[in-house]
């Protein structure tokens, strides 16, 4: 299949988290969904009858398509994003193939809402300095790239979730809280089953900085560090926000390149 027209899943797996993943639009149908809804890091559904009607949200932007066999629902509805100006492409074999092939996949069943603008918005409490930033970062970067943050003063949180349909976040009490020993980063990973071993090495760092544990992970003394350093240096906390959105993403990264080093000397072994 010529390149501008589709990309195969291990090609989009290893864009996957990173800020230059493409978007991604899940056209399956009700009834495919409905049997596995689980959706592809990020992916927002919509219907391919619809497309020509949403598609100007994408335009000049890259985009892959997601059908549940990458046939004619994503390729359709890739052909008739590129004549609004989207980089379109299917993604090769669907959304099954993706999921044959161990593509990490969200768990939706505890997603809040969206609102009418098609996002979740999320709330908790002002001053953000470790959980409260890399939380948003997961969530912008796994589940819902759109997603509203709203940071507001403690005793406010849960008056402010109830009144604007949000959820609230790393609270007390909270869904999306602490657990345990386990921190609210580690609560989202497991219960959207968000498993990786890049992930899973961001999460021991977090967890360490977050809650006072630096033996559990030497990079975390330095998270808790540049974390406390971006909360000075910003007076707002969608300022620090969009500061610390590129800490993670750089911290993801070297995840990543540290699990594939990792592997490489057993793949070599295997191949000796």
């Amino acid at each position: 299949m010529p390149p501008h027209l589709e990309i195969s899943p291990s090609d989009l797996a290893g864009l996957t988290g990173l800020a230059t993943a493409p978007d991604i639009v899940d056209v399956r149908i009700d009834e495919d969904f409905d049997a596995d809804p689980r959706i592809l890091p990020a992916a927002r559904r919509r219907s391919h009858a619809s497309a020509s009607a949403w598609a100007a949200e994408y335009a000049g932007r890259s985009l892959v398509v997601v059908c549940q066999k990458g046939l004619k629902l994503s390729h359709g509805t890739a052909a008739l994003l590129r004549h609004a100006g989207v980089k379109a492409v299917a993604l090769g074999g669907g959304f099954e193939a993706w999921r044959d092939g161990d593509g990490l996949l969200v768990r939706t069943a505890s997603l809040p809402p969206s609102d009418e603008a098609g996002r979740t918005v999320w709330v908790t409490r002002t001053r953000p300095k470790v959980d409260r930033i890399a939380c948003p970062w997961l969530i912008r970067r796994f589940v819902d790239a759109r997603a509203v943050f709203l940071f507001v003063p403690a005793g406010e949180v849960a008056a402010v979730a109830e009144r604007f349909g949000a959820a609230a976040f790393d609270v007390e009490g909270a869904f999306w809280g602490h657990r345990g020993d386990r921190c609210t980063f580690d609560a989202i990973i497991a219960e959207l089953d968000l498993r990786s071993e890049a992930l899973d090495h961001l999460a021991t760092i977090v967890r360490a900085a977050d809650t006072s544990r630096p033996e559990l992970a030497p990079e975390a003394a330095g998270l808790l560090a540049a974390s406390r350093g971006l909360s000075l240096l910003c007076d707002d906390d969608l300022e620090q926000l969009a500061a610390g959105m590129t800490l993670y993403d750089a911290l993801y990264r070297w995840c990543v390149d540290a699990a594939a080093a990792a592997r490489a000397p057993s793949v070599q072994a295997l191949s000796a």
